[in-house]
């Protein structure tokens, strides 16, 4: 069975090592010392030290100067912040070491375990080379673009300087054939991803996971698993711009099929006008209604469709049913397999790089103890099952118990998983279809959890902005405050404000709301400060109140998550003002 793991560490060692690694690197826990051995693809047959690994990173030397950058094109100074911009980046840590990578974006044919899919991949992988680094060095990644289309990279949840966001327009995207080397710094630690932000390529398989580590955090665990979950399509079904176009020729009848247009019907209309409808029985996506939902692809679009009703996100689970549903770039009948001994700490980095699918994750057999969101920490907190919108990440630490475990990712409203195992021991694997009981138990959601005292942010507010989530499932026509992103009319705020930013969901479909080079902290329901956050799932009629700091100046990008929403017009802009 073929072995694939994200660096396995003993606690002793754990923060001496922390180094950019790559996908599908394997720690041989029964290595001596420092030799333990890596493999740099998941099926190669060489392998490198950790020691060699660490002379070829070229870490070390470089000192960092803050406005340094080789590229091919000049990126524009974020409206007239350049030295503000510049200053935020000086005011960050830094170690004086350069991490360098090299992605190129371009065809490729990926074996996601039997099944081959010619698609888009970053270095012929899926999910692409790891980026890893010490908070405070200097992140050089330079990016061949090998595509027949322009192409970029945004560091999802890292606090970058805006010019090099990945982003249009604060960072210029890389034409075909081009290169770009995108340099900065990140001053907080946690589990991270960067993909393109350029129409729908992120689902075809451009995604890459981030780590940033802090050497002074205590190493409390004895191995790490990094787990990426992903909807797949691209090459084993309708593209992905097909599906986009089935939903806009189709005016986005998902779930309701001929039913689309009737007031009510489940992510069909715009229900903002009507308060409470939300919350009203039966008014929650109307998937629970006999034969209102999960209808299954509406004929002649495959890929449109299928999804029913999930009571976690409040209505529909999606616009789109997947062939597959993977992690680590692997379908459930050929699921990787993290080996580990019984008893051990394991440190699980859970990426949802999803378009349109929440997951419930559970590990059979065990109870995960929740640690950090979307990079920070919360305070800890037992759960048997976590939801993921898109661009969400969770970190959570679990005690190995002794035999074969499958980590399961069910597809909220979508009637299907994916899967990896865990093995410790003897034993077999159960059926891919296998759902573990914890999924049903207690499931952890942005509510469950609150960031740890000292990241908090202030509670008073200078500043109120509102971002009405509004469209229809009927025109496809997802806007943020009434506006596609090409007439959209920018949020702004001052360097130094704290604001208040609401979201208000007027709409009958949940949303993964994204802000770009900052983190937010939710409010909860009942005023009680939240976890901080750089994405969070609005539900159907839900407000949401985040509290922002203004420190980190330029143009930034507030959009939903879900990337046909997105590529619709549910995008604006945050803008820093004089």
């Amino acid at each position: 069975m073929l072995e694939r793991r994200f660096g396995i560490l003993r606690e002793s060692s754990h923060n001496q090592h922390q180094t950019p690694g790559l996908r599908g690197a394997q720690w041989n826990d029964n290595a001596a010392d420092d030799g333990i051995a890596m493999t740099s693809q998941p099926l190669a047959s060489t392998t490198l030290s950790r020691r060699g690994f660490l002379a070829a990173s070229v870490l070390g030397g470089a000192a960092l100067v803050a406005c340094s950058r080789s590229t091919t094109a000049t990126a524009p100074n974020g409206g007239g912040t350049a030295d503000p911009i510049a200053a935020a980046e000086a005011a960050r840590p830094h170690t004086g070491k350069t991490v360098t990578a090299r992605l190129a974006p371009g065809p490729a044919d990926i074996d996601l375990g039997g099944t081959r899919a010619r698609t888009l991949a970053y270095n012929n992988s899926v999910p692409g080379p790891m980026i890893r680094a010490n908070v405070g060095d200097e992140i050089a990644v330079t990016v061949d673009n090998g595509l027949d289309h322009p192409t970029s990279m945004h560091w999802h949840g890292l606090a970058v300087r805006n010019d090099m966001d990945g982003a249009a327009p604060a960072t210029p995207n890389v034409d075909p054939g081009k290169s770009f080397t995108y340099r900065f710094t990140s001053p907080y630690p946690g589990t991270y991803w960067a993909h393109p932000h350029t129409g729908l390529d992120t689902d075809y398989g451009l995604y890459v996971p981030v780590i940033i580590d802090d050497p002074a955090e205590p190493g409390r665990y004895d191995a790490e698993w990094i787990v990426m979950l992903d909807d797949w399509t691209s090459g084993v079904g309708s593209s992905p711009q097909e599906i986009f176009n089935g939903l806009k020729s189709m005016g986005g009848a998902s779930s309701q099929g001929p039913m689309a247009g009737m007031p009510g019907m489940g992510g069909m209309g715009d229900m903002g006008h009507m308060p409470g409808m939300g919350q009203m029985p039966g008014m929650g996506g109307m998937g629970q209604m006999p034969g209102m939902g999960g209808m299954g692809p509406m004929p002649g679009t495959p890929g449109v469709g299928g999804s029913s009703a999930s009571n976690l996100l409040g209505g529909d689970g999606g616009d789109v049913t997947y062939p597959y549903y993977l992690i680590n770039g692997r379908i459930p009948s050929a699921a990787t397999t993290f080996t580990a001994k019984p008893g051990q700490r394991i440190r699980i980095r859970i990426i949802n790089a999803g378009a349109d699918t929440a997951f419930r994750v559970a590990l059979a057999g065990h109870r995960m103890t929740v640690t950090h969101t979307d990079g920070f920490p919360v305070v800890p907190t037992d759960v048997d099952a976590l939801l993921l919108g898109m661009g969400e990440r969770y970190d959570v630490i679990v005690t190995a118990g002794d035999g074969v475990f499958p980590l399961v990712a069910s597809a909220e409203g979508k009637n299907a998983v994916a899967r990896a195992l865990l093995s410790t021991g003897v034993g077999s694997a159960p059926d891919p279809a296998f759902r573990p009981a914890e999924l049903t138990r207690l499931v952890g959601t942005v509510d469950t959890f609150a960031a740890t005292p000292q990241v908090q942010l202030p509670t008073k507010s200078d500043l109120a902005l509102q971002a009405r989530l509004t469209g229809t499932m009927m025109a496809y026509d997802w806007m943020i405050n009434g506006r596609p992103f090409d007439q959209t009319v920018p949020l702004t705020i001052h360097q130094g404000q704290d604001a208040t930013l609401t979201f208000t969901n007027q709409t009958m479909m949940w949303h993964p709301m994204h802000l770009h080079g900052h983190t937010f902290q939710v409010i909860k329901a009942d005023g009680t400060p939240g976890p901080r956050k750089d994405t969070v799932i609005v539900k159907p009629m839900q407000t949401v109140a985040v509290k922002l700091v203004a420190d980190n100046p330029g143009v930034w990008m507030l959009h939903c998550h879900n990337a046909y929403h997105m590529d619709a017009g549910m995008m604006t802009t945050l803008n820093y003002t004089s």
